[in-house]
């Protein structure tokens, strides 16, 4: 069997779940004898791109032209089985989905957020959940609140991409619900059930979790909605060391409000962006992993390498946070802020 696995990675600078995941699921596909083709772009070309390819870059979530080409080239000359689409933002465009169905190819994806719907694709906005833009033909509530980068051109221009795709997803044969949530959420925008199959993440079994380590450890990437200024606050409502050490890994806008919080007390440490290997040696030395997101995080991968590794997680009772950790806790409504929960 021959899979093409399409995705466009997000920037090495900031930790993603998703490129973790997208990288251990070819390398289980190729372990289990299947024929993986990689249609991988990757953000960190863009600084590089010629002035001609930057010039297009503002359509290119509508339509890459370079993406189709290639794509159709590989398609030609292999002749895969289906393509399994992730993230397909800016490079490749959900227009992958209508080339490979010109091929005759089936198309699968793997729903890692709610971008069918939402331009920034977290239903997140100025500190709380927003879904004002589900059910509309065209976003505005984006382009007004300038949900896509912060720009309203850049709104603007997802959310008609989003409008302009509509037909596209729905042609999409199957669709991986990472939750049973996701599941609702598609069915929600238009899916038919019998077209969503739900089927959480996973990761290579890491081996006999190490003894547990001591404090706890924020690992992810340093944005607003991870809930890194509500577990400051909460930390700082504590004597310096009352609640042990705590150490924070990852990269983002919100680097500057980490670093500060780790010159002021001596119970913070910055650790920066690591590796495989850093996290690895960063979950090993901590004895409770901080899952604190403020947004419906839809299945955290810092969730599953910290159960992986033996190590307990405390986090907010939202998205997929609570599926994975098993907190017995209500649905909360469209509209409300963070709820908490903790689970061992």
């Amino acid at each position: 069997m021959r899979i093409v696995v399409a995705h466009n990675r997000y920037r090495e600078a900031q930790p993603s779940g998703e490129n973790t995941i997208v990288d251990a699921e070819i390398a289980q596909l190729t372990a289990a004898g299947v024929e993986v083709l990689p249609f991988i772009r990757s953000s960190d070309e863009i600084p590089t791109m010629p002035k001609t390819a930057k010039a297009l870059l503002p359509v290119s979530p509508i339509y890459a032209p370079r993406a189709q080409q290639e794509l159709s080239r590989l398609i030609t000359e292999h002749r895969p089985d289906v393509l399994h689409l992730h993230n397909p933002y800016p490079l490749l465009s959900p227009w992958v989905v209508r080339t490979a169905h010109r091929h005759g190819v089936p198309v699968v994806q793997t729903v890692h957020n709610y971008r069918q719907v939402c331009s920034s694709g977290l239903y997140f906005r100025d500190g709380m959940i927003c879904q004002d833009c589900r059910g509309r033909a065209l976003g505005v509530p984006a382009i007004v609140h300038r949900c896509y980068r912060g720009s309203r051109a850049q709104s603007a221009l997802m959310a008609t991409t989003l409008a302009v795709h509509r037909p596209t997803w729905r042609s999409v044969d199957r669709f991986i619900a990472l939750t049973s949530a996701v599941a609702e959420h598609l069915r929600d925008y238009g899916i038919p059930a019998e077209r969503i199959v739900v089927k959480p993440n996973a990761i290579p079994d890491p081996g006999r979790p190490a003894p547990l380590g001591t404090g706890f450890l924020f690992l992810g990437r340093l944005s607003p909605e991870k809930g890194l200024d509500l577990l400051l606050d909460a930390w700082r409502r504590h004597p310096d060391g009352a609640l042990g050490p705590l150490r924070i890994a990852g990269d983002g806008e919100l680097r500057p409000l980490v670093e500060a919080a780790a010159a002021e007390r001596a119970d913070v440490t910055f650790l920066g962006p690591l590796d495989r290997a850093g996290v690895r040696a960063a979950l090993s030395a901590s004895a409770v992993v901080l899952a604190t997101s403020t947004w419906h995080d839809v299945l955290p991968t810092v969730i599953i390498e910290a159960l992986a590794a033996g190590r307990p997680v405390l986090g907010t009772a939202l998205g997929g946070i609570p599926y994975l950790v098993g907190a017995a806790t209500p649905r909360l409504p469209a509209g409300t802020g963070p709820a908490t929960a903790a689970s061992a």
